[in-house]
């Protein structure tokens, strides 16, 4: 995937388009993020909208001409929707035919019926997991949370035993893995190879999903020992078809994108040889568009026609996936706006010339910006976009690998500490029927885990690799 370079906007006329001095640059820098940080969270406006005022204002800090700032933003936000646009909408088709088809619900009770005692808070984890590969956080979350309840109460168990594994996984694919959004636009702006840092992604997940997940889980579990709420447990929808997907085909459906990724950067390690007909084939195939469209073309068979759908449901399928990702899609896209703007203006440049004095690392550096940008807007894709802008420039001359992990070290920032400026932290509140303070001593600091040992496995694997 590619995004527009300042030489690229130079040549349109929109490159650099201010000299102000570090100081002002920086100034400009808090004064455009605290924009953004008081419209989402005292005003309440839309992060679209907070975005967008926010790379108009920090232009006009910087000294820059509105026109130019304009030009800066809108050609930002066409860049990254011509990214990462349509992954998006191809990644929300495959998971609501995954949803509605039953594929999802096959999956859950598979590997529940194989699962007892001690073992579920691990079955869980890998379900959310598997699904959580395609599916979208906050549809991961509508769709596992009523299994969580309904596991909870039939069997017994702690909610906190089961739950907690379960977000983990959710929340760990989220922001780690492609085709989530925020991981999606950190490879696009800082041009790291997706198939690379999706292999390094699940190296990372994986141990960090065992420790926020079903490890902590035990000691969740003492600390907020509640009952599932009954007004929150309800039978599953896909309760109602006649026909479900088989599990290995809807396992194989699932994982299709993810293996022609991986295989394709294996041989481009490997072969590393484009005139190789080997790797042209790999190439293409392991693109994450063709991976992506061979997925949800292979879903429609796997799992749509399984389930006894018509020509008409799979279309009435496709059409309801798309509209809940437009909001999605505009903020995402102004998210590039801002992070173009930031490139343009020269911020970029100031912290490359601030940051070689300093003995800070720059994967923790990474790491620090997305936090501190996740603590004051609650969002974990408007961190990874924001912070990713701002290290664009320190990813120049940077290796393959050392890309990736650059990607996965602002992933593992934007997770941190979730609290009451997250709708994810209300949603799970809600769901699970805690008090704000059960919610803070669970969630919260699962999601603080999530982050702290992303970032050492990161930083570990930067020694190796």
């Amino acid at each position: 995937m590619t995004s527009l370079s300042v030489e690229t906007l130079a040549a349109a006329g929109t490159g650099p388009i201010t000299s102000a001095g570090n100081t002002q640059l920086g100034i400009a820098v808090l004064a455009g993020i605290a924009v953004i940080v008081l419209l989402i969270t005292r005003l309440k406006l839309h992060a679209f909208l907070a975005l967008t005022v926010g790379s108009l204002a920090l232009g006009v800090f910087a000294g820059a001409p509105l026109a130019k700032t304009i030009a800066s933003f809108t050609a930002g936000l066409g860049a990254t929707v011509a990214g990462v646009g349509v992954l998006i909408a191809l990644g929300a088709i495959l998971g609501r035919l995954l949803a509605d088809s039953g594929g999802a619900d096959e999956i859950v009770d598979t590997i529940l019926a194989r699962a007892k005692g001690r073992a579920m808070p691990w079955a869980m984890v890998l379900i959310a997991s598997v699904i959580g590969l395609p599916l979208f956080f906050e549809v991961g979350i509508v769709l596992l949370i009523p299994v969580v309840l309904l596991v909870a109460k039939r069997g017994n168990y702690s909610l906190m035993r089961i739950g907690i594994p379960a977000l983990a996984g959710l929340s760990v694919m989220h922001g780690l893995t492609p085709p989530h959004p925020g991981p999606l636009v950190a490879i696009d702006a800082l041009h790291a190879n997706l198939g690379v840092t999706l292999a390094l992604g699940v190296v990372v997940a994986i141990p960090t999903v065992i420790i926020a997940g079903p490890l902590f889980s035990r000691y969740a579990a003492r600390w907020v020992d509640i009952p599932a709420p009954e007004r929150m447990v309800t039978e599953r929808p896909s309760a109602d078809l006649e026909h479900r997907p088989r599990f290995g085909a809807t396992v194989f459906t699932v994982l299709l994108p993810v293996a022609l990724m991986l295989v394709k950067a294996l041989v481009d390690i490997v072969v590393n040889d484009p005139a190789n007909p080997v790797q042209r084939v790999t190439d293409v195939a392991g693109s994450p568009l063709i991976a992506l469209l061979a997925a949800v073309l292979v879903g429609m068979f796997t799992l749509g026609r399984a389930a006894g759908f018509t020509k008409g449901q799979l279309s009435a399928t496709v059409e309801k996936s798309l509209g809940p990702i437009a909001g999605i899609l505009l903020i995402v896209g102004a998210g590039g706006g801002f992070k173009q703007t930031l490139i343009d203006v020269g911020v970029g440049q100031m912290i490359l010339d601030l940051s070689k004095g300093w003995a800070i690392p720059t994967l923790l550096l990474a790491w620090l910006i997305a936090v501190a940008i996740r603590l004051a807007t609650g969002s974990a894709t408007v961190a990874t976009i924001s912070a990713a802008g701002l290290v664009a420039p320190l990813a120049a001359g940077m290796s393959t690998t050392e890309t990736a992990l650059l990607v996965l070290a602002i992933g593992s920032g934007s997770l941190f500490f979730s609290h009451v400026n997250d709708a994810g932290f209300w949603m799970v509140k809600e769901y699970f029927g805690m008090s704000v303070g059960q919610t803070l001593k669970t969630w919260s600091v699962m999601e603080t885990i999530i982050s702290v040992v992303g970032l050492g496995f990161v930083l570990l694997l930067s020694l190796v690799v």
